[in-house]
């Protein structure tokens, strides 16, 4: 579908009234697009007022109850602070002012906004409110509690906001239902995604509140559920709106059709997984290979009471790994980090643990055109070259590959590759134990965990990094601690995850900026602080069209896998779930939201089947 455009021409007095204030002073004046949705590269799917996409049933039944398992605990209805635990589903009480869509790379449609406006360098963004928009109350959203959620979530959010509206000077009202976002330059093209993934607040409800403040009081939101009820850190339940504002927009016919919600909290994954095997949980999207493999041969699952289906997915499968805090002095080193990595032997544990199930991560862009291979193309070169000197040499020079053993658990090959490493670095083993040449300190650090099934995964490779010396004790912690210490950076390495989209932007500041690792809160938990990254990253950001933004992407992949930041994990592009037969799920899955609980609903044929044979 073709944009709509209007062009604001000189003479065209009544062409004036929908552009936006700054546009005025410019001779000649700005060309102005105007569309229902933005992408940000080429032009939206659907039209205006589309019927639904192909992925949705817009004829679902609504009704029903849903209990699903959370793990951990939480502390709060607040999610927008760094302190706070927030409550499972707690976001989906707030609208934003578009849509993602679902199998369009980076492409968004109104929501709250009803049309977008933008010139074509991008420079700013104009959105013009839908006069049905509500709160929860019945009163309208307004364009001041847009303006408002734009300052009080870079002012005092988690730092992440801070990090993702970074480029975005301003919001200000220029129309009765008209804001306007106004960006610092012109060079990031992402912006009107950006600023259209904004949670949008309501400004009355917290005039009076502390936004800094853990709070356990129910918020006023906008969106297609609010909060029904909650034990304080072992459920939460949400009720669908009834007569929710967006209910009957294309994008949302066929969604959010359950009744409730509901979210029981689990503190270990064995008993919640026990939970969903006694009948008290729904649903379960699993995590666990070995699960997958051997602990549904139960009799609910061989005479159908519960089905599992494992759905292929186009995401990008971003980087799960085991983590260096390079704050550490220990670790500041590459080769010892390198070195540290090599021990890990993924070929054994995919064979014993996880039945052969993964691939390992060997991008952090995986599973995407956006992963580095092989050595680097002309269009790579143009920008890592004026890096030469900054980054790894080897960017230049070698394909990344990771080290591998025959899967046997001999790790004979892949110690000797570690103790070359460490001795280059200044290490030798003394007493049995990896020691400074220098100093004498004995080479040993944490593994922290939040979560008791890695245990298996990490035991083996404690083991193996005993054989060179190397002590690695295993602390395995709760949810709200293990956010605590992640928040303060305290800890040497833990298991970690960097999720990435089609079109990456300002959130790599967030990811490895150097303001980021020194700011607390901030999703730098590697604590890079590297010049030639930051110079990647705001290349990347400024990148004018699709081919240069793959490019500078893949550039920015091969200096973080070089640099041994991380210790590469393991990935899978299908999504295990499993559920008890009381649903029915759209024919098609969209291809960036496989899962996609919300457009699920009860067949209620299916449910008075199972509830029959559960008496």
């Amino acid at each position: 579908m073709a944009i709509r455009r209007r062009s604001v021409l000189a003479g065209g007095a009544a062409l004036w009234v929908g552009a936006p204030a700054i546009l005025r002073a410019q001779t000649p004046p700005a060309k102005v697009n105007v569309s229902h949705g933005f992408a940000m590269h080429g032009e939206p799917r659907y039209k205006a007022d589309s019927g639904p996409p192909d992925y949705l049933n817009p004829n679902a039944p609504k009704g029903g109850s849903v209990r699903l398992g959370a793990r951990g605990t939480f502390d709060s209805l607040h999610p927008f602070i760094v302190k706070s635990v927030p409550a499972a589903g707690i976001t989906q009480i707030w609208d934003t002012l578009c849509w993602n869509s679902r199998d369009e790379a980076s492409t968004e449609y109104g929501l709250i906004a009803e049309t977008i406006e933008w010139p074509d360098d991008r420079s700013w963004v104009a959105f013009n409110l839908r006069p049905q928009a509500r709160w929860h109350d019945g009163s309208p959203i307004t364009v001041e509690d847009v303006i408002f959620s734009l300052d009080i979530l870079k002012a005092k959010g988690a730092p992440n906001y801070a990090f993702y509206y970074h480029d975005v000077l301003k919001a200000e009202k220029v129309g009765d239902r008209k804001v306007l976002f106004t960006f610092r330059g012109d060079t990031n093209r992402e912006l009107p995604l950006i600023v259209g993934q904004l949670p949008i607040l309501p400004s009355k409800w917290w005039a009076d509140r502390d936004f800094e403040k853990v709070s356990l009081e129910v918020p006023l939101g906008s969106g297609p559920y609010k909060v029904d009820s909650f034990d304080v850190g072992r459920s939460i339940a949400y009720r669908r709106v009834p007569d929710w504002w967006a209910k009957d927009l294309w994008m949302n016919r066929g969604r959010n059709n359950f009744d409730v919600l509901r979210y029981e909290y689990y503190r270990d994954v064995t008993v919640q997984f026990e939970a969903f095997k006694a009948g008290d949980l729904d649903v379960r999207q699993e995590n666990i290979a070995r699960n997958w493999a051997t602990a549904y041969d139960i009799p609910a699952v061989r005479d159908g009471r519960i089905q599992r289906t494992e759905i292929p997915h186009e995401l990008p499968t971003g980087m799960q790994c085991f983590a260096f805090n390079t704050r550490r002095d220990y670790f500041k080193d590459k080769r010892v980090r390198e070195a540290i990595g090599t021990m890990f032997d993924f070929a054994w544990a995919n064979k014993n643990l996880f039945y052969g199930m993964y691939k390992r991560n060997v991008s952090f862009f995986g599973n995407s055109e956006l992963a580095s291979s092989g050595l680097p193309t002309a269009a790579e070169l143009k920008y890592l070259e004026p890096l030469r000197g900054k980054i790894p040499e080897e960017v230049f020079t070698k394909e990344f590959t990771l080290p591998e053993s025959d899967g046997t658990g001999n790790v004979r090959d892949l110690a000797r590759r570690a103790l070359s490493l460490l001795k280059e670095a200044g290490w030798e083993i003394k007493d049995g134990k990896m020691t400074e040449t220098k100093t004498g300190r004995k080479l040993a650090f944490e593994m922290l965990l939040n979560d008791a099934s890695f245990e298996r995964v990490v035991l083996p490779y404690k083991q193996n990094l005993e054989r060179i010396g190397i002590d690695m004790t295993v602390r395995t912690v709760d949810t709200a601690q293990f956010k605590r210490r992640e928040d303060e950076f305290d800890y040497d390495m833990m298991v970690e995850g960097f999720g990435q989209s089609l079109s990456p932007g300002n959130e790599q500041r967030d990811f490895w900026g150097s303001k980021a690792a020194v700011t607390p809160g901030s999703r730098n938990s590697l604590g890079v602080k590297d010049a030639a990254i930051d110079s990647l990253i705001d290349t990347l950001i400024a990148a004018p069209d699709r081919e240069n933004l793959i490019a500078v992407t893949r550039a920015l992949d091969r200096v973080l896998l070089w640099s041994n930041f991380v210790v590469p994990n393991w990935h899978n592009n299908k999504v295990f779930v499993a559920y008890w037969n009381r649903f029915a799920r759209p024919e098609k899955s969209a291809r960036y939201a496989p899962f996609a609980f919300d457009t699920w609903w009860i067949d209620e044929a299916r449910d008075r089947a199972l509830q029959r044979e559960r008496k």
